[in-house]
């Protein structure tokens, strides 16, 4: 739980990590967004458990190589993984992509993601009331960093953030010393007086987030372990 945070020493800016930290995806999105490929881009009649199968194998697959290489591999790769997968091609010419993030965006909104737990809200007013800035630094997948500004807005948890960090703007993706200094240099551009150790990020991923922050040079907190 994030509410911790408020009885720790106070820092003069935190940074958060997104998904399994603030937000938590809906179930029925992604057994939608498998049906949508099921009854859009299915030639060979795949089964609807083999595409949900074929999500999940991509987006693992995807997550460590970005955790691996520091780079990220966007949204729009990743769905044509899915659909060589599924199609067992390579021939691509035939999908607009424009209409198919469209698509994905509006389930998206469809079934949004919910916030973590009751205690996110609580802490993001406290924290703001200190005077604290406050960021995310997401590593992104299926969902673009441009979705979840506007999910965001949507859900209520937009207006808590100085600024959004997603790795498919960036180009780099967590544990990459590369994403934290893109944090660090905002952070600065905001108050220029801010040293590393007064910043701590907040993850529930112990290697992309506790790691990379620890390797860059400022504070952690591990939260959410234990159902995720």
């Amino acid at each position: 739980m994030v509410r911790h945070l408020v009885d720790e020493r106070p820092f003069l800016h935190y940074s958060f990590d997104l998904w399994g930290t603030l937000i938590k995806s809906d179930p029925q999105f992604k057994k939608e967004r498998s049906r949508y490929f099921f009854e859009n881009f299915n030639p060979l009649q795949k089964s609807l458990e083999e595409i949900e199968i074929t999500f999940k194998r991509v987006d693992v697959m995807c997550n460590a190589i970005n955790e691996k290489t520091g780079h990220n591999i966007r949204s729009e790769e990743m769905y044509l993984m899915v659909l060589a997968e599924i199609g067992e091609t390579s021939d691509f010419s035939r999908y607009d992509l424009v209409e198919m993030n469209y698509a994905m965006e509006n389930l998206a909104f469809t079934f949004m993601p919910v916030i973590y737990d009751t205690s996110i809200v609580e802490t993001l007013s406290i924290l703001r009331e200190r005077k604290a800035t406050i960021s995310l630094l997401s590593n992104t997948a299926f969902i673009t960093g441009q979705t979840l500004r506007k999910i965001l807005k949507r859900i209520g948890l937009a207006e808590y953030f100085t600024f959004q960090l997603y790795s498919d703007e960036t180009g780099f993706s967590k544990p990459s010393l590369k994403m934290f200094e893109i944090l660090y240099q905002h952070v600065l551009q905001i108050n220029r007086y801010v040293g590393k150790t007064e910043i701590i990020h907040i993850g529930d991923n112990s290697v992309a987030d506790i790691g990379g922050a620890v390797s860059y040079g400022i504070q952690s907190y591990l939260v959410n372990t234990k159902t995720n």
